[in-house]
């Protein structure tokens, strides 16, 4: 990288949308790379329940602001980067105002709101957009909107409203290994060296240790809509309900088979019917589909069974696949 990669980094400006269990790591090692001027938006306020996986904060500073406790801190860390605490819920109103004033923007929210806002605001300004999320034991780590590359949309065309870590639960240790690999994704962004997640998505599983990578293309008729949240699915695999599905179980009961793309564990504790071929393990399991049938993936938010869904209709499988969720 060398001293013209540290000028890089020195005059970079990058926001960081959320300074919890993925900002705090992005934010400490941005601030010690030397990122010359940093922008970090959150209205919440640190909670006791945070301290496990947000570990720039201690228990003295349970509720004050998180991004202006966070300002704080890293100043000390490093007094030579600028940082401006930005304390609002970024949204429809004030996305493209904040991040138009940045390079760089990285996406560590915890809401399927907040990543569609985000999205297309990075779209509208032309901004790249490191994204990562964890839950339980698995992270997600990829890179939108660079050089002309996919967007979040490209990937997850619906917003679903799933699981988040405060419902669920998430490892403690998770956000600062997902947190690390954006930090990493930023620095070659700024720097303009090795090879990006632009156009992959890197999942993490640190109960199973496994890691994959899927790829992904820029899909040419996902475009911003208005409100944001509202998306096409014109150009994603069909979505089946859990009426629809029934309906189709009982009038051709063996024309279907259930894939439930959950983990083991998940799949366990939460049976609701069909064989377990965690995401991980479906590209090579593809092969062995049933021609004959009708293949309807299943988790429980839609992410990874919509994911399943395309992963099929991009292999040479002659029959047709469908995604569905948990009904609530």
């Amino acid at each position: 990288m060398g001293l013209a990669g540290q000028v890089k980094l020195k005059a970079a400006r990058v926001l960081v949308i959320g300074a919890g269990g993925l900002g705090c790591p992005v934010l400490q090692y941005l601030t010690a790379a030397g990122v010359g001027h940093i922008g970090i938006v959150d209205n919440d306020t640190v909670d006791e329940t945070n301290l496990h996986r947000q570990i720039l904060y201690h228990a003295g500073d349970i509720g004050q602001n998180k991004a202006e406790t966070a300002a704080k801190k890293l100043a000390v860390m490093n007094p030579y980067v600028k940082l401006l605490p930005i304390p609002v819920r970024l949204d429809a109103e004030n996305a493209q105002q904040i991040i138009q004033n940045y390079d760089l923007v990285i996406d560590g929210s915890d809401n399927f709101p907040t990543r569609y806002v985000t999205n297309d605001a990075c779209v509208a300004t032309n901004k790249p957009l490191i994204f990562g999320s964890i839950l339980r034991f698995e992270g997600q780590v990829s890179v939108f909107n660079y050089k002309n590359g996919p967007t979040y949309r490209c990937l997850f065309p619906e917003a679903d409203e799933g699981d988040n870590c405060e419902m669920a639960g998430v490892m403690g240790v998770l956000p600062g290994i997902i947190g690390s690999y954006m930090a990493n994704e930023a620095i070659k962004v700024i720097c303009e060296i090795g090879e990006t997640l632009s156009g992959k998505l890197l999942i993490i599983n640190t109960l199973t240790n496994q890691t994959n990578i899927f790829h992904f293309e820029k899909s040419r008729e996902v475009t911003p809509p208005s409100p944001p949240i509202q998306s096409p699915t014109s150009n994603s695999p069909s979505q089946l309900s859990w009426t629809d599905y029934e309906r189709i179980v009982q009038e051709k009961p063996n024309s279907l088979l259930l894939v439930d793309v959950r983990e083991a564990y998940e799949f366990e504790e939460d049976f609701v019917g069909g064989i377990n071929i965690p995401l991980p393990d479906l590209p090579e399991e593809l092969t062995t589909m049933p021609a004959d049938k009708t293949i309807v993936f299943y988790c429980r938010s839609g992410v990874r069974s919509l994911m399943a869904a395309k992963l099929l209709d991009k292999s040479h499988f002659e029959g047709k696949g469908y995604w569905m969720k948990e009904d609530i």
